[in-house]
C-alpha cells in the first residue's frame, strides 16, 4: 500500500462511515453481539457513559480506536458491516497487534520536526497515534470532539478553520507503508465549475480519460474501493472535482 493510499482509506473512513470510538476495536460493526463483546471486555468500554454510547450506536456504526483504525486499514478493513471486523482479518498482512506507543518501533526517520512530514506518516503523541494526510490535516480517533474517526488539523503546522486542533510529539514513516508519493506528487484534477452531474462529461470536458478503468483508479486513489460505477460512488467523484480536490497521481 503506498503513502496516499493509505491517508485516502483513512479518510474515506472519517468521512463516509458513521463511527464510534471502542477501545481495543478495529472496525467491528456495533451490531447486537459486537456490543455486548465490547461493553464486556475492558474497563473502559465498561464505564457506565461509555457503554451507553456503545448500546446506543446504530447497527451501520463501526468501532475503531487511534492504534486500531491504522491496524484496522493494515488488515484489510472494507466497511463490511456483515463482517465481525468490518472485513478485516487479525493480525493479517505481516502487522502485529501493538499499542499507541509501541507502533512507533515499527516506524523509520522518527522526528519531532514537522517541517517536512509526508502524507501517510504516523503522527504520535504519548497513548495516542493519528495519520497525517497532507494540507495541515490528520485522521484520528478519539473520544474528544467528534468521539470517533475525524479530520483535525495538526497543530505544529498551524490551526485550521473549522478543524479542532491537535498538537503532536513526533512523527514517522511506518514500514508497512511504501512512501513513493511525496508531497510533490499529491496533485489534483482541475476543479470543474460547470452545472454536469456526470463524472463521465465532467472528465471528457476536462480532457481526462473517461473510461471506467481509469475512473476505477482515481475512485481507489480517492480512498473508493471496489469501485463499479454506482451512482454513490461517481456521486462522491463528482462531488471532489467540484471542490477540486479530486487527487491524481
Amino acid at each position: 500500500m503506498n503513502n496516499v493510499d493509505f491517508a485516502n482509506k483513512a479518510i474515506n473512513i472519517a468521512k463516509n462511515y458513521k463511527t464510534l470510538y471502542v477501545l481495543g476495536c478495529f472496525g467491528a460493526p456495533l451490531n447486537a453481539s459486537n456490543k455486548k463483546r465490547y461493553t464486556t471486555n475492558l474497563d473502559y468500554n465498561k464505564q457506565s457513559s461509555r457503554k451507553t454510547k456503545i448500546n446506543n450506536a446504530s447497527s451501520d456504526t463501526f468501532g475503531f480506536d487511534c492504534v486500531c483504525l491504522i491496524k484496522g486499514i493494515l488488515w484489510g478493513w472494507k466497511g463490511d458491516k456483515n463482517h465481525t471486523y468490518g472485513g478485516a482479518t487479525y493480525c493479517s498482512n505481516g502487522v502485529p497487534d501493538v499499542g499507541s506507543d509501541a507502533i512507533m518501533n515499527y516506524c523509520t526517520n522518527v522526528t519531532t520536526n514537522f517541517n517536512n512530514v509526508q502524507i501517510g506518516e504516523i503522527l504520535h503523541m504519548s497513548g495516542h497515534v493519528g495519520i497525517y494526510i497532507g494540507n495541515g490535516l490528520a485522521v484520528e480517533c478519539s473520544p474528544k470532539w467528534e468521539d470517533g474517526v475525524q479530520i483535525t488539523a495538526v497543530g505544529n503546522i498551524g490551526k485550521k478553520t473549522g478543524y479542532n486542533t491537535r498538537t503532536w510529539v513526533n512523527h514517522g514513516k511506518l514500514k508497512y507503508i511504501n512512501y513513493t508519493l511525496t508531497s510533490s506528487s499529491y496533485a489534483y484534477y482541475p476543479k470543474y465549475t460547470g452545472n454536469s452531474v456526470s463524472i463521465v462529461d465532467i472528465l471528457k470536458l476536462l480532457n481526462i480519460d473517461s473510461s471506467f478503468s481509469n475512473r476505477k483508479s482515481i475512485a481507489k486513489l480517492n480512498g473508493i474501493n471496489n469501485y463499479s460505477g454506482t451512482a454513490d460512488q461517481n456521486e462522491k467523484l463528482v462531488e471532489l472535482i467540484k471542490k477540486g480536490k479530486l487527487i491524481k497521481k
